[in-house]
């Protein structure tokens, strides 16, 4: 086994000392939070990131530009995603309704950036049932369909599951990430998306 030279010796210090301080940058308090009440996760042999949002809120919106590379780049296995509407008040409530309806209908993951870009950097206020109805129709929802789930049991009873964690978890506000029942990130960080690997990271060991 060859001997490490001087300058080899100065790279891995280097590379430790900077694994440190990225590590020293992500704060307990400060970046996120032990939360006080855990919450059962959907596979508890994994890994949940469960971000709360609501397609009016800017700051969700923002945090959708480190989500989608961050998506894309591939989860580690032992990991799942899941998108939870916040239905905290009236408005989030019909926007919640017609993101679940839209996964019903199975044409989320086509219309939920499209719906933030209308809202968000067109500022159409797309918040009721008849605005929703319209812009889903356009990406191929049966308005009949749109209309009869919008306000069904099915739906209600998603609204009812969103509400319950956010009140478990004592949410105040969107958007929120919480990682598998244990630690939640608040609103939009320069390095939520680190925090995230971090938090993950430190579940798994």
């Amino acid at each position: 086994m060859k001997k490490l030279n001087f300058f080899h010796t100065l790279i891995l210090i280097f590379c430790f000392n900077q694994t440190a301080m990225a590590t020293e940058k992500i704060v307990e308090g400060q970046d996120y939070i032990v939360l006080a009440h855990q919450g059962k996760t959907d596979y508890p042999s994994k890994i949940e990131v469960r971000e709360f949002f609501s397609y009016g809120c800017s700051h969700c919106f923002a945090l959708e530009k480190q989500l989608q590379p961050w998506l894309k780049k591939g989860l580690p296995k032992n990991v799942y995603f899941i998108r939870t509407p916040a239905a905290m008040n009236p408005t989030w409530e019909q926007s919640a309704r017609g993101y679940y309806t839209s996964e019903s209908l199975g044409i989320r993951q086509k219309t939920h950036i499209a719906l933030f870009n209308e809202i968000q950097l067109q500022h159409k206020p797309l918040f009721d049932q008849k605005s929703l109805a319209k812009f889903y129709g356009q990406y191929g929802a049966n308005l009949n369909q749109f209309n009869q789930l919008f306000n069904s049991p099915t739906i209600s009873k998603k609204i009812e599951q969103s509400n319950q964690l956010a009140k478990l978890y004592q949410l105040t506000g969107v958007p929120s990430i919480v990682i598998n029942g244990k630690y939640l990130v608040q609103g939009t960080k320069v390095n939520t998306a680190e925090i995230i690997d971090y938090l993950i990271e430190k579940d798994s060991q």
